[in-house]
């Protein structure tokens, strides 16, 4: 289906990681079957979207599953099995997994009715890659080549369109990157890479607060820091097509209070369960509860960017706070076991996962701890801070971490809860932390090098941590390099030993889908990215 044997290989090495989260013992409802209404809405727990909504401009779940319902690339995962698949995409073909030719579907369009074709892919790739447009993924794009041209590390571009792009006619393009990447595949099924309308170049922010996009729903409305609605796309070309009239994105500040609403069925779908509520909403929900694995991990990362953690003595120290931590009694009694301790940057079930790769720093050892604090030079200030956002969930475990880390070390550490996650990620991102943060991370793809090159790599969006080693560059540029996928996830291993060294953010925990839904849907699942498929969600008939 994809031309070249080498990238059916690819595929299918890749969808095995895949499939290995996309299936839980309790994956959600299969009671599919009562009468249902084709055109009824549903409302799901939500967050205000840290950015306008462009799809190169979200990297936190607020805008992300509200750009993921309203746009569709190149290809997706299906949610049943894990396997990659094509979406807008007829073929991708290649030989030398470097250069790629992209064959299009016909009788795609956009929401305003005009077609989907090559330039609305190209011309957005290269809009969503230009430095002046500061785009939260434009790094996503590095690898093709001319991208140092329209992003250079300094100065203005030097080029409006990246060489390495290259329309043939309405159903064609061609993309060539800098070296082999055996995964690139993958990469084109991350949101970053959709393409926009015609419409979108004339006023990019407007198109951003009412996009207009090419998937299974259209932008109806955004009512800032209260809702999202959007409606199902009578002419969406693609495979998975809606089975309901729309969804709701719908706001809540505090996790307990959309834990009560859908209790009550004045919401349809939750996000997460509140820890507050964990010890008993398979009770509360039953049939409707919902507990599976997921490829996700929750760590809390330096700022490596603040003069006190940048000396390279500090490593001890940030080695000596990871082992303060006692993540067996935290998982089982604050969080109701709904989490799995981690020993890894990377989450189970993803390719090139390596159990125990963070050695002893993520043991838990007061005694070796305080010697390590103590050998580093001390905390700064023997305090610590960690921002996250009160609105998800996470001052119960922010807090019983600060114990741990007081009981074994004697640093002074509390939680510093902004309001909302846009406020949280607005502070991290202007790298203005001064200690910690939390920074957790769901796959967008199922390779290891997802979960470290794009979030360890120099420069990269998703280093909030403001990380930078030579030597971790330097392992995942050989990683990339590679043909083969598998030899891939090997080589990255090698970079993920290296985070052991230097310790840039503590794995907690890897995440599992604790959900639940109301009476008034049915046939809810989760994919392993922690997402509903709404295109799937049934409206029951009042």
């Amino acid at each position: 289906m994809r031309g070249a044997s080498q990238v059916k290989w690819v595929v299918a090495a890749a969808a095995v990681a895949l499939a290995a989260t996309a299936c839980g013992s309790s994956a959600g409802s299969t009671d599919a079957g009562g009468p249902v209404n084709a055109a009824g809405t549903l409302s799901y727990q939500s967050s205000e979207p840290q950015n306008p909504l462009q799809p190169a401009n979200a990297m936190e779940v607020g805008g992300g599953r509200v750009i993921k319902s309203l746009f569709k690339g190149l290809v997706d995962y299906d949610p049943t099995d894990g396997k990659l698949r094509n979406q807008v995409a007829e073929k991708i073909e290649t030989t030398d997994a470097q250069n790629y030719t992209v064959t299009l579907k016909s009788g795609w369009t956009f929401h305003d009715g005009t077609p989907v074709t090559a330039a609305s892919f190209v011309d957005a790739w290269n809009w969503s890659a230009n430095v002046k447009n500061n785009q939260i993924n434009s790094d996503w794009f590095s690898d093709i080549e001319g991208y140092e041209a329209v992003h250079p590390e300094k100065g203005d571009p030097t080029a409006e369109t990246m060489s390495g792009l290259k329309v043939v006619d309405d159903t064609h393009f061609t993309i060539k990157l800098t070296g082999p990447v055996s995964y690139f595949e993958y990469k084109l099924g991350y949101t970053a890479f959709s393409p926009l309308p015609k419409a979108f170049y004339a006023d990019p922010a407007k198109f951003g607060q009412s996009p207009v996009g090419n998937g299974p729903y259209k932008f109806v409305s955004w009512e800032h820091n209260k809702a999202i609605t959007v409606a199902a796309f009578d002419k969406y070309a693609g495979v998975d097509k809606p089975k309901n009239g729309g969804i709701v994105f719908k706001n809540y500040t505090q996790a307990e209070a959309a834990y009560k609403d859908l209790v009550s069925d004045n919401l349809d779908v939750l996000d997460q369960v509140d820890p507050a509520d964990l010890a008993s909403y398979k009770n509360d929900l039953g049939d409707r509860a919902v507990d599976q694995a997921q490829g996700a991990i929750q760590n809390i990362s330096f700022a490596m960017y603040q003069d006190g953690w940048k000396p390279v003595d500090k490593a001890k120290v940030r080695q000596g706070l990871s082992m303060a931590i006692d993540r067996d009694t935290i998982t089982k009694t604050v969080l109701n076991g709904s989490r799995q301790p981690a020993t890894s940057w990377v989450a189970p079930g993803v390719m090139g996962y390596k159990e125990n790769s963070c050695g002893d720093a993520c043991k838990y050892d007061p005694a070796k701890a305080k010697q390590l604090v103590t050998e580093g030079g001390g905390v700064p200030g023997n305090k610590i801070t960690i921002v996250y956002n009160s609105d998800g969930g996470h001052k119960e475990w922010v807090d019983a971490v600060c114990n741990s880390i007081r009981q074994a070390t004697g640093v002074e550490c509390i939680g510093d809860p902004k309001p909302d996650f846009k406020t949280s990620r607005d502070l991290i991102k202007k790298k203005q932390v001064q200690s910690m943060m939390r920074t957790g991370w769901v796959q967008d793809y199922p390779l290891n090098a997802n979960f470290l090159r794009d979030v360890y790599g120099t420069g990269a969006a998703a280093n909030d941590a403001g990380y930078s080693s030579p030597e971790f560059d330097k392992f995942a540029a050989e990683a990339d390099k590679s043909t083969s996928v598998e030899k891939t996830a090997e080589l990255y291993q090698q970079a993920e030993a290296q985070l052991a060294k230097d310790m840039p953010a503590i794995p907690l925990w890897y995440y599992k889908t604790t959900s639940g839904y109301s009476k008034n849907v049915q046939n809810v699942k989760f994919d392993s990215f922690g997402d509903p498929v709404f295109t799937q969600i049934e409206v029951k008939q009042k």
